[in-house]
């Protein structure tokens, strides 16, 4: 049997861990999500909104009208905390559209309490899916990872997705999420 050196050891590594990385921070894209028209699969968990807990059941939320759900990696962190503000600065425009917008992410509703007064504003109520069986059943959790990707959906009262957008710069989510609402408004 060859012996292999500690240099061509340590180039193995390297290489394994440089592609390990790429794979884990290259922007996720859209297949992987739910294809618009699919049927949102309905859920209940914790929610939090300006720092009060409430239980978030969608089929209620859609009773409503429309949903933006929209999954964040981690509270607290550069991208979601911009993304958690635009999204705050847009409800207005939301809820004249007809729609409410909830964050979900694997965060413990404990941190979700904070985050949900400093970075949402107490805007809209983000929901806790520690255990990431929401985020798995909406397909939108980050290969190897306890985190969901960037990915944002917009729900019809009927309960079917009319909108799928995945990409993890949080840069056009609320642009595309609010042009599917007014686009439902219109229909309506």
């Amino acid at each position: 049997m060859k012996k292999i050196s500690n240099t061509s050891l340590k180039c193995a590594l390297t290489l394994g861990a440089v592609m390990l990385g790429a794979s884990l921070f290259a922007p996720q894209t859209a297949h992987a999500a739910l294809d618009a028209n699919s049927p949102a699969p309905d859920f209940s968990a914790p929610a939090s909104m300006g720092g009060h807990e409430f239980p978030f059941h969608l089929k209620e939320a859609l009773q409503k009208g429309p949903v933006v759900l929209y999954f964040y990696p981690a509270a607290f962190t550069k991208g979601c905390t911009i993304e958690a503000h635009d999204f705050a600065d847009a409800v207005p425009d939301f809820k004249a559209a007809g729609a409410t917008v909830y964050g979900i992410s694997m965060d413990p509703i404990a941190k979700l309490n904070k985050f949900s007064v400093s970075e949402c504003r107490s805007a809209f109520g983000v929901i806790a899916d520690p255990d990431g069986k929401i985020t798995d059943s909406y397909k939108a959790k980050m290969p190897l990872l306890h985190m969901a990707s960037r990915t944002s959906y917009v729900i019809a009262q009927d309960g079917h997705v009319v909108l799928t957008y995945a990409s993890m710069s949080p840069d056009e989510h609320v642009e595309r999420t609010l042009a599917a609402v007014k686009a439902l408004q219109k229909q309506h």
